[in-house]
């Protein structure tokens, strides 16, 4: 595969595209959903709570963390269902697997807000 030349154009379409694909998240995805509604009522514990700047990091990247792998695993559903419809063994696990690294995102996400939050409430 030849090496394409830079092109600041072509820059500009790949974050069209990207910004294309968070649209396709929030307004298709319903676990997303769940992920967004919960990002809300962190941000506003954060500021009742005065969290500090190294915990808005901490709270930023967990965040991020979890929505980054329900657009991942939103792209491997996706892609799985276009390419077989049909039920088949392999595209489950794959699926699954997608599953679980959205789960775990979340798990280290909540943990992180225990962390944060527990001993601002206690």
């Amino acid at each position: 595969m030849k090496q394409q030349k830079f092109s600041t154009k072509k820059r500009m379409q790949s974050f069209t595209h990207a910004f294309n694909g968070l649209k396709v998240l929030i307004t298709e995805e319903h676990n997303a959903w769940i992920h967004l509604l919960a990002m809300c009522f962190v941000v506003i514990l954060g500021f009742v709570f005065k969290v500090s700047q190294a915990e808005w990091i901490a709270l930023a990247f967990a965040i991020g963390f979890v929505l980054a792998m329900e657009a991942v695993n939103s792209a491997i559903e996706n892609l799985s269902d276009h390419v077989s419809p049909e039920r088949h063994d392999l595209i489950k696990k794959v699926k699954d697997l997608g599953a679980a690294a959205v789960l775990i995102s979340a798990i280290t996400a909540f943990v992180v807000g225990l962390l944060i939050f527990i001993p601002k409430i206690i």
